[in-house]
């Protein structure tokens, strides 16, 4: 099974979930079932759309898995594999390996640990025997410093004063750029608050962030943060907006903002016209503001174990990820080397 059979944009045979026999139609109706997975019978349909639809809440997550058994599937299916009982852990390793040569590391062992998931949870649901990807290993992968690019202060300062706040629209981009860099937010999160999730306590203004596994995190406002907000929600009129969205959608190229939240989408297109317009050459993101806040706190003297904190990572070892304060000491001590 050679790497050219691997094809990333064959389109994979699905039943749609409302067709699924005995399966309910409001909790999977977004849902494809994969064919190989409807043949195998109503219950493994259930399972596969339990797993998706009930099991993942978090949506990023979902799709993301949703893509890799897909994509899988599909690779079967070019295979002639058609039953799930004729998948073998050798199946599942030769298609990792196929995919290594398509992928990064870290894509491969997301999408293997999709596909283990799946089989785990159809195993567990009496649906087939065995996990064949329960041997299989993926890529060795070891990350000590982040690749998410970072801006240093004089970039990121320069970034937020060449947006054009004459108009509600780029005062809403400076604020929202602000609450990914200052409070050391993912991009999910901000384009997720309401009007609401900035509130005043204790004589300061707060943000609150709902952050992946369903934590709701909480930070005082920067003083400029809070400038910038204020800026935007006087000038938007949304300060009683309660659980209105935070950071509203534009109406095409105009300065009107819609009654509907921004996506991850919009915020990411936003950053690249504000980046060209600021004609820099570094290639920026959404997370590389959460990277320059992180970064820019470790350089002023911050301890890691407040990052942490304040960036709500489970581990200190994630957070080390956006440490750039050593690269310049690196780099001083292999100039000492005098050949």
């Amino acid at each position: 099974m050679s790497d050219q059979t691997l094809e990333p944009h064959r389109q994979l045979t699905v039943v749609p979930a409302a067709k699924a026999p005995r399966i309910s139609r409001v909790v999977a109706a977004s849902i494809a079932v994969p064919a190989i997975v409807a043949d195998a019978g109503d219950q493994a349909a259930r399972r596969f759309l339990e797993l998706f639809a009930a099991t993942i809440r978090n949506k990023n997550t979902r799709t993301a898995y949703l893509h890799a058994v897909g994509r899988f599937f599909a690779w079967c299916e070019h295979h002639h594999l058609g039953q799930l009982a004729d998948i073998e852990p050798l199946h599942v390793a030769a298609y990792i390996e196929a995919l290594g040569g398509n992928f990064e590391k870290p894509t491969v062992k997301q999408h293997l640990a999709a596909i283990r998931m799946l089989f785990d949870w159809l195993v567990t649901g009496q649906v087939i025997a065995t996990n064949p990807a329960h041997a299989v290993r993926g890529p060795k992968h070891v990350v000590k410093t982040g690749k998410t690019t970072v801006l240093d202060a004089e970039q990121a300062r320069k970034l937020l004063d060449s947006i054009d706040t004459s108009t509600v629209v780029g005062l809403r981009d400076r604020a929202l750029i602000s609450v990914m860099t200052f409070a050391f937010a993912r991009v999910g999160a901000v384009v997720a608050m309401r009007v609401e999730d900035y509130y005043p306590k204790d004589k300061r203004w707060w943000v609150r962030l709902h952050e992946k596994g369903g934590k709701r995190h909480e930070m005082p406002a920067h003083h400029a943060l809070e400038a910038y907000l204020d800026s935007y929600i006087e000038a938007a009129g949304i300060r009683d907006g309660g659980k209105a969205p935070l950071f509203r959608s534009a109406v095409r190229r105009t300065a009107t903002l819609t009654q509907k939240p921004m996506n991850r989408i919009d915020a990411w297109r936003m950053i690249q016209r504000r980046a060209t317009d600021l004609g820099t050459r570094v290639r920026i993101g959404c997370h590389t503001f959460r990277a320059t806040g992180i970064t820019a706190y470790l350089e002023a003297g911050g301890t890691l174990e407040n990052a942490q904190a304040m960036a709500a990572h489970e581990s200190p070892r994630t957070t080390k990820l956006y440490d750039r304060t050593g690269d310049e000491i690196t780099l001083d001590e292999v100039e000492r080397i005098s050949i």
